[in-house]
């Protein structure tokens, strides 16, 4: 299969290795800065599920949740009451945490909020970075920083829930405000690999 071929000679972050889904993931998205407000926020709600899970069950799962939450329009995800819980909690494609779930439904509304405040979800996030991705140019492990401290508290001010540090870290490198690819992937940044952003409803 091509798709198994690549995913063995490319050179890519240890942790997108051996896997096409991930290797996919990792090529086509993982570090490419988003600016879609929108698309911002789905990926964040996705993190925030993915907390205690591995990231390849989210992926894997990512349809069903789309198809769950009315395609992550925070508009329509925050007009969620008791009952769509409940439709959500019997759904077996996506994570039935009843805490996460009602977590979602509250950051759309947090989302909402702030947009009516006349707070672009997308400058505020990138703010925290000054608008430029974070480049580090080691492969050393990091699960939080600085910036993914102040991010989440600045979240947490505003509404939102199931945006620890960690969680928000993860959610930095997937969008690309931190650009944390190891010095052997194909797409570290000495490679001199521009990737553009696909197009995507992501």
């Amino acid at each position: 299969m091509a798709t198994e071929t690549i995913v063995q000679h490319r050179p890519r972050c240890s942790w997108a290795q051996g896997n096409p889904l991930l290797a996919a993931y990792h090529d086509a998205e993982w570090g490419v800065a988003e600016h879609d407000a929108r698309a911002l926020w789905e990926k964040l709600m996705l993190d925030g599920f993915q907390a205690g899970l591995a990231w390849i069950t989210i992926l894997r799962k990512r349809d069903a949740f789309r198809a769950a939450f009315a395609g992550f329009d925070p508009a329509r995800v925050a007009r969620f009451g008791p009952g769509d819980v409940d439709r959500l909690m019997a759904d077996a494609g996506i994570v039935r945490s009843r805490a996460k779930i009602e977590a979602t439904i509250g950051n759309a509304r947090a989302f909402l909020a702030m947009r009516a405040a006349g707070e672009d979800f997308a400058a505020f996030c990138w703010s925290f970075v000054d608008g430029r991705p974070i480049v580090n140019g080691d492969d050393a492990p990091r699960t939080r920083s600085p910036a993914s401290e102040a991010l989440s508290a600045a979240l947490k001010a505003r509404g939102f829930t199931f945006v620890g540090p960690v969680i928000v870290y993860a959610w930095m490198q997937a969008c690309g405000l931190v650009d944390d690819h190891e010095p052997q992937c194909f797409a570290h940044r000495s490679a001199g690999t521009h990737r553009a952003s696909p197009d995507r409803a992501a």
